[in-house]
């Protein structure tokens, strides 16, 4: 897949690492991905319902060209709370899947009292998806600010499972809810 493309920003990079199917280095995505039938484990926001999280089983050509987020239980702390070490859960979130409604101006002071000020900004950053391609991303702890926080933005939103795995041509075990895990 070739070599992470780097992009410099101030005083720290953000690498965008392309994630293999037999790297062990990065077991942890791989799990929320069935590379047979090209099918992934996502969380993104109900198509139909704002507010509501779903989280669903997407087509890996739908998820081409872009830049996904893990979470999960063996992922920065599992700030989420997601899964337990006998049963891990790992979830891929698109970047861009959750819209901020009252997104602060770039200012140093704006940022900081928005990440620290409101219920929305109770989330480890912000990615801005630029005109000519690149994404920004500003993490809580590139402001000083502690991450994880009680109570994330995220977990205060209600969420569905919709696992509607008919459409596959696969014979997936219907003991289990979470197919991907190895």
């Amino acid at each position: 897949m070739g070599i992470p493309r780097l992009m410099k920003m101030d005083t720290f990079l953000v690498s965008l690492v392309p994630v293999e199917e037999t790297s062990t280095q990065y077991c942890w995505h791989s799990s929320v991905v069935n590379y047979e039938c090209e099918v992934a484990l996502v969380l993104q926001c109900h198509p139909e319902e704002p507010g509501l999280l779903e989280i669903t089983a997407a087509p890996l050509p739908d998820l081409l060209e872009q830049t996904l987020e893990l979470v999960g239980t063996n992922v920065n702390g599992n700030p989420y709370g997601l899964g337990s070490k006998k049963h891990p859960l790992h979830l891929l979130i698109p970047h861009g899947a959750f819209q901020i409604r009252n997104l602060p101006s770039l200012k140093h002071s704006n940022l900081l009292s928005w990440f620290e000020g409101c219920k929305e900004g109770k989330i480890e950053g912000i990615v801005w998806h630029c005109n000519d391609g690149c994404l920004i991303k500003v993490h809580r702890l590139h402001l000083g600010l502690c991450w994880p926080v009680p109570d994330t933005y995220m977990n205060s939103k209600p969420g569905i499972i919709n696992m509607n795995l008919n459409k596959y041509d696969y014979a997936f075990d219907t003991v289990c809810l979470i197919i991907f895990q190895k």
